[in-house]
């Protein structure tokens, strides 16, 4: 089940290649350009990041008008598709282009493996929940100019293909165009493995610029209050692009971010209904399970059992996958959840340690995401371009569509936090559908706690609350 996207989504449409086209890596080399081609070429150069469609044209006169031709390197065939399609986004390929590099030959390139960094700044533009900084559009588009201007003058590009989500049907496929093979090497252990070619067919995909070596210009085109030591990262949802300057490749857990920001509208459009939850499989069938990210990174127990140690789940028509898959690179599908289990911290024993919900009391439950005492909605800390209430209500119809059994853990008992022994037992004990009565008076403190809910959910979603949604 997917949402209405309200923005329009920019669709970049890319030639596909001709068939000579090496399954690993390709270089391209070409004789030294006429002058009428170092004409063309400049104006190439000058135009491109502004009109994609009007560089894909010059790129096309001036290879073909100009009667040069591509020579292939250590007998390997290439083909112009590639070269078109990276002059769609703005870059001209000035000498030589690596592509779809494996490891080994990555390393044979001079591939170094980053330390890993935290902290990168990411500035996101478009209308995102997160409390991430803005950007405005000229702000984006003189940084993208600087960038695509310094990938168009470099002897050396590479470009890697990958994809956010393992459904061939609903995922978000992605193009690094890169300055550094060690910024290579970090994408490609986020990414999943695409074939080759899989992206020229593709109806939007997203596009990771990366310039290693320009960190020192972006306080030109953000403002010298901008923090870049290390570098930074702009994300543009309406564009489905991130740039990347200096070391900010290094920054998995910001890239995660980023990506599940961007790849969210795509997967939506696809029919997908991108979450920020995670997938655990349990007595033989598989878990959609809600949490506080303290509470997971606190239990071991939990994180053996978890398909993938980031958030981030799809769920499409018949299937489900993880967007970061991090136990394993090769393509994981699943089935649909069998079992939806929201984890709430609640050290005043107001809720039960574990009880039943319909699925508006789940979707009311998801959209609080309580957390003894502070509420983060959607249990989502990272930018989305979803409104949270949208979200938990394409939920709650998902949830009452399939008529999947949901439940409220709480993960802490008499004060303190359960262990990860312990929590793993609620689980199965949802799962088995054999719980204790849960069911007593109410008292003040379950009185108060539906209170704070109340007070939180109606001064932040007021009277668009569907009528279903209840504690």
């Amino acid at each position: 089940m997917g949402f209405d996207w309200p923005w329009p989504i920019n669709v970049v449409v890319t030639i596909p290649p001709a068939p000579l086209v090496r399954q690993t890596s390709a270089r391209t080399r070409r004789k030294p350009p006429s002058r009428r081609a170092k004409h063309m070429l400049g104006l190439l150069r000058r135009r491109a990041p502004s009109s994609p469609a009007a560089s894909l044209q010059l790129f096309q006169c001036c290879y073909h008008g100009s009667s040069e031709r591509l020579l292939p390197c250590r007998d390997q065939e290439v083909s112009y598709g590639l070269n078109w399609a990276i002059a769609a986004r703005g870059v001209v390929v000035k000498d030589k282009v690596f592509y779809n590099l494996e490891p080994s030959e990555l390393q044979k390139s001079g591939t170094t493996y980053a330390e890993r960094l935290s902290g990168t700044p990411l500035h996101v533009k478009g209308n995102v929940i997160g409390g991430f900084p803005d950007i405005s559009g000229a702000q984006f588009a003189k940084l993208l100019k600087q960038v695509t201007f310094h990938l168009s003058s470099i002897s050396s590009l590479y470009v890697q293909d990958g994809a956010i989500g393992s459904s061939a049907e609903c995922d978000a496929k992605v193009r690094v165009i890169s300055d550094n093979p060690s910024a290579i090497m970090s994408l490609s252990g986020i990414l999943q493995k695409i074939p080759d070619r899989a992206i020229s067919h593709d109806t939007c995909p997203l596009t990771i610029y990366v310039s290693s070596s320009i960190s020192t210009n972006v306080r030109n085109a953000l403002g010298s209050g901008t923090r870049y030591a290390n570098g930074v990262a702009v994300a543009d949802i309406e564009r489905s692009s991130l740039i990347l300057c200096g070391k900010a490749f290094a920054d998995s857990a910001m890239l995660k971010d980023a990506l599940s920001a961007l790849a969210a509208p795509v997967l939506s459009a696809r029919g997908g209904l991108p979450v920020p939850g995670w997938l655990l499989s349990s007595c033989a069938s598989i878990v959609l399970l809600f949490a506080p990210v303290e509470v997971i990174k606190s239990c071991s127990e939990i994180q053996d059992v978890l398909v993938s140690t980031d958030s981030g789940v799809v769920i499409s028509s018949k299937q489900s996958s993880v967007l970061f898959p991090t136990k394993s690179r090769a393509p994981q599908l699943f089935t649909k959840p069998a079992t939806v289990v929201v984890v709430s911290s609640d050290s005043t024993d107001a809720l039960p340690s574990v009880s039943k919900l319909t699925p508006g009391q789940a979707a009311y439950h998801f959209l609080a995401g309580y957390e003894d005492g502070k509420f983060v909605p959607a249990y989502n800390r990272a930018p989305s371009p979803f409104d949270q209430l949208a979200l938990a209500n394409s939920l709650f119809l998902h949830l009452k569509k399939d008529k999947t059994p949901t439940y409220l853990i709480n993960a802490k008992s008499s004060g303190k936090q359960i262990d990860g022994k312990d929590l793993m037992k609620l689980i199965e004990l949802a799962q088995s559908n054999d719980m204790p009565d849960s069911s007593k008076p109410e008292d003040t403190r379950v009185a108060e706690l539906k209170g704070k809910y109340r007070g939180f959910i109606s001064g932040k979603f007021g009277k668009y609350l569907p009528e279903e949604f209840s504690f």
